[in-house]
């Protein structure tokens, strides 16, 4: 069984392994990180904990037994009670329900750890995985966006006690 964890320094050698081996995948789906982002991970991630340092940001890795990551569940733009939700998993557990268990625990986490009490997400029209995902953890669409250049909508989840 996979854990979501809080991103720590120790996640990284893993973290990078994942971007470099899904790659491809996520290109399909979402914009390319591009190749200054993996030639500056190690900086890239110390910056990312530092941030998540300030209470701005909370970003989660699921890993496996064998300590792999197989996806991220990211929570940015922290505030007044609210964040956006960013995730991606791995292409090996794609059509698995593991996008839509790390959502959920995500969300749990949000408002039993974080206090948060609502979340937005967005995604394309043509990333039906992801529109999928969204339904099915319960955020509703609440308009139209554009994401480099390609249509998409918002998604919005109010968070309860029961999450």
């Amino acid at each position: 069984m996979s854990e979501l964890e809080r991103l720590a320094a120790h996640h990284a050698t893993a973290l990078l392994r994942f971007e470099r081996e899904n790659r491809e995948w996520f290109a399909r789906s979402v914009p390319d990180r591009g190749d200054a982002y993996f030639a500056g991970f190690a900086e890239r991630h110390a910056g990312l904990l530092a941030e998540q340092a300030t209470g701005g940001c909370h970003f989660h890795v699921l890993v496996e037994a064998d300590e792999a990551v197989i996806g991220r569940f990211n929570l940015v733009d922290v505030a007044d009670g609210e964040a956006e939700l960013g995730y991606r998993v791995a292409e090996r557990a794609a059509g698995r329900g593991v996008a839509t268990d790390g959502v959920r625990r995500v969300a749990a986490l949000a408002r039993q750890a974080y206090g948060l009490r609502r979340l937005t997400a967005e995604t394309t029209l043509d990333n039906a995985g992801s529109l999928a995902v969204l339904r099915r953890t319960g955020f509703t669409p609440v308009g139209e966006v554009s994401l480099d250049g390609r249509s998409g909508l918002r998604f919005v989840r109010e968070l309860t006690a029961d999450d």
